[in-house]
């Protein structure tokens, strides 16, 4: 961690641990292909399927479930457009996917370009104002015509405003059709409890570098009974569904990470909530307009996500005006071109373009402490005053 800096962006990601960096290290002087017969090939072979073995254990799934790819991004999209490809392979009829408006990027592109180059019908279920799924939505469009749904995509929690879905409900319908769910839990594990069984979902995503893992690694963990139509062809690794030579040390890591992260996940939220919970409260004494989005703090929330409105500011001058000062944290909205964009997930939240651009997300990691949330509160309000007045000319202009 850069000396000085206030760092409060792991959702982004996060530093990782040291039982990470150890497994990785101890595997950076070795030799071998884990696809190789020979000795250190089997040694190779031999890390990997035993952290296949503890990964399975950490989150409840069979060590044949997960097939490990590069992280988030190619999981959701191995997701998304394999089950797609192989359902309708089987059924012309399924033409469909479901998914709600306020996914990741990972699973919203991959579903455009579907709708866009594999006549995809693509339908976004709508959500509340704290960003959860309207249930009763999803399950008329599933009964409106069932057979015709290739599969339903519902994150675990959302990486912007911290609100967790209802997976279990999803699940519930979406089985008594026969209909897979995948859910993106990228932001979930390690931050609150997962279960792939007891969730009853048929594909799951996560990946490393949010829980304290490598950069580059991550897994799908797909029920074996599942198809899915492979995005990479070459060597037949992962069940034939991600060729590519496995990345050894990358995998022992994430093996390493997922352990610490899940066996101390308990003892994790309560201290990042808590930190969470006194920096808010502290921020709206400072800034008494300012509001959080999102789930209210509890059960319904990720234990680390602070998703602040600050109105009358830009987004991106906040952050800027807090980078200035040594504080690191981030917007809910994307850049395109240098224009700022409202957030969609802010969007679909029922917020204006306007008041979908003044926010910023704190999120808390094993690193943060006390100090970091003291050096935002003693920024943010000086912090407000100039991005409000630095937007003021334009509102009036």
């Amino acid at each position: 961690m850069t000396t000085g800096r206030t760092y409060l962006d792991h959702a982004a990601t996060t530093p990782m641990l040291p039982a990470a960096v150890e497994a990785m290290t101890a595997q950076f002087a070795e030799v071998g292909n884990a696809s190789s017969l020979h000795g250190s090939g089997r040694a190779a072979r031999r890390v990997v399927e035993e952290s296949r073995e503890r990964i399975a254990q950490l989150i409840d799934c069979r060590p044949g479930d997960i097939v490990f790819t590069s992280g988030g991004t190619e999981s959701d999209n191995l997701a998304v457009k394999g089950v797609f490809w192989a359902r309708r392979a089987e059924d012309p009829r399924r033409t469909r996917v479901l998914a709600t408006a306020v996914e990741h990027h990972a699973v919203l592109d991959p579903l455009h370009w579907l709708a866009k180059e594999e006549d995809a019908d693509v339908e976004l279920l709508p959500v509340d104002a704290q960003g959860r799924l309207d249930v009763a939505a999803f399950r008329a469009s599933v009964e409106a015509d069932p057979t015709s749904v290739a599969l339903v995509s519902v994150m675990w929690a959302n990486n912007e405003v911290g609100t967790l879905q209802p997976v279990d409900e999803v699940v519930e319908i979406a089985h008594q059709h026969g209909i897979p769910v995948h859910t993106d839990a990228v932001q979930a594990v390690g931050s609150v409890p997962v279960s792939f069984a007891s969730s009853g979902v048929d594909a799951l995503t996560f990946t490393g570098h949010k829980l304290g893992g490598p950069y580059g690694v991550g897994a799908l963990v797909v029920r074996r009974d599942l198809p899915v139509q492979a995005l990479l062809h070459g060597g037949g690794q992962e069940r034939d569904i991600r060729s590519g030579t496995l990345d050894v040390p990358g995998i022992a890591g994430l093996a390493a990470a997922v352990e610490s992260a899940v066996t101390e996940q308990a003892a994790f939220a309560r201290r990042v909530a808590g930190l969470r919970d006194d920096l808010v409260r502290r921020i709206l004494e400072v800034v008494p307009d300012a509001h959080l989005h999102g789930a209210e703090p509890g059960p319904g929330r990720l234990p680390g996500n602070a998703h602040v409105g600050f109105p009358g500011c830009e987004g991106d001058s906040l952050l800027m005006l807090l980078d200035a000062r040594g504080v690191e944290c981030s917007t809910g909205s994307a850049c395109s071109a240098g224009v700022p964009q409202p957030s969609h997930v802010l969007l679909a939240m029922g917020c204006d373009a306007v008041s979908a651009r003044h926010s910023l997300r704190f999120s808390f990691g094993h690193t943060s402490t006390a100090a970091d949330v003291d050096a935002v509160v003693a920024a943010i309000g000086p912090v407000v005053e100039r991005a409000r007045a630095a937007a003021a000319p334009r509102r009036h202009g």
